[in-house]
């Protein structure tokens, strides 16, 4: 824990402001002093990581690392309420800065304006008490999970998908890591994604109020906190359970015998691609071959609302109606598939080359990645 600053006297405001802390007998003053000398990370302050920057701001926490690159876009504003309407197209560090204090002036923010990376991972976790995971994606997980592991530091994590909502607290030194629950990633093609799937807007507000709560606790020393253990939130039934875990002895991380040491490619490990391969292409790949006046056949496998909405043309079949209408192919063609943002048309693809389409192309990032980078006039949702 980082060491107290010298002057540990409250100021009459901040009597007031932490009055409904200082009352409690968990908390009282040498927990708020805890608290305001205490350094937590966040990491992505998207749907997740606003809730629990503005609460661990209004808690009194003293310094607040946030890490992110990305800019304030208009889908954001159904759930990042870090954010408004005059904050588009704005990084979001600096924008979340902002928020926070006006809330809280007392906080300290501390901006990691960048991707968190193998390479940089350990010097910026390195410096703080907590990590909050508020990320989506499954590379950064896993990196964060091995930093916090190697650095003997507590994971608080969070993830949405629809309607239901995890939350856990991973510390290798009392319980198990991330990597005990899920050893292997799942393919890329199968990971869910809230930009296909959706996401209910209120739920990250709930998960992650609960990883600040999580965060409190771990700082003061109190309560029971979810190590060990996964909260299950169903929003759309309001119903919670509870899944017990157990360390894994065969941990890749945390484990008797690690096989990982040093922190790995990430992107490698989940899948991921730097470059086309052979059943991907690029919006940049397909405007290029689009643009050179070549006959490409496209496939969108979104579903007919979402076609009104935007499309590149070519011949619409929903995912759930594909091998059923395959027929309708030319299997000798070149297909380029597409839909949202590349998750639902990398299924197809596999689908389409396990039935004999052997020149089925994923298009990387869907229509939406097309109107972000090659033409802005597609509406985006």
């Amino acid at each position: 824990m980082s060491p107290l600053p010298q002057d540990t006297h409250f100021s009459s405001e901040e009597l007031i402001r932490y009055g409904r802390h200082l009352v409690m007998p968990e908390i009282g003053e040498e927990g708020q002093k805890k608290l305001r000398a205490a350094r937590v990370l966040i990491v992505g302050v998207g749907g997740l990581g606003s809730p629990a920057a503005l609460y661990l701001a209004a808690a009194g926490i003293g310094t607040l690392g946030l890490v992110d690159f990305d800019a304030v876009d208009v889908s954001n504003l159904q759930r990042q309420i870090l954010y408004d309407s005059f904050s588009e197209g704005k990084p979001k560090i600096e924008e979340a800065r902002k928020r926070i204090t006006a809330l809280n002036s007392g906080v300290k923010v501390e901006a990691h304006g960048t991707k968190l990376t193998s390479e940089n991972a350990m010097a910026i976790l390195g410096g703080y008490d907590v990590i909050l995971d508020g990320t989506d994606r499954f590379a950064t997980r896993y990196l964060i999970n091995d930093a916090c592991v190697l650095l003997g530091k507590p994971n608080v994590y969070g993830s949405v998908y629809k309607f239901e909502g995890h939350v856990s607290v991973f510390d290798a030194r009392r319980g198990p890591c991330y990597r005990c629950l899920h050893p292997q990633p799942p393919p890329p093609e199968l990971a869910p994604n809230c930009a296909e799937g959706g996401v209910l807007g209120v739920l990250p507000g709930i998960i992650g109020t609960i990883q600040a709560t999580e965060t409190i606790k771990l700082l003061l020393g109190i309560g029971k906190p979810l190590i060990a253990r996964v909260l299950m939130v169903d929003g759309l039934n309001m119903k919670m359970q509870e899944l017990v875990l157990r360390k894994d002895r065969q941990c890749a991380v945390c484990g008797e015998m690690p096989s990982v040491t040093s922190l790995i490619d990430y992107e490698e490990f989940c899948g991921g691609h730097s470059e086309e391969t052979s059943d991907e292409i690029s919006v940049e790949g397909l405007n290029k071959r689009m643009s050179a006046g070549e006959k490409v056949v496209l496939l969108d496998v979104r579903q007919p609302f979402e076609y009104e909405i935007a499309n590149l043309g070519g011949h619409l079949i929903p995912l759930a109606e594909l091998e059923g209408r395959l027929k309708e192919l030319d299997s000798a063609k070149e297909i380029v598939v597409y839909c949202h943002t590349g998750v639902r048309s990398a299924r197809a693809v596999s689908i389409l080359r396990q039935s004999g389409f052997s020149k089925a192309r994923n298009l990387v990032g869907g229509i939406d990645a097309w109107s972000r980078k090659i033409d802005e006039n597609v509406r985006r949702y």
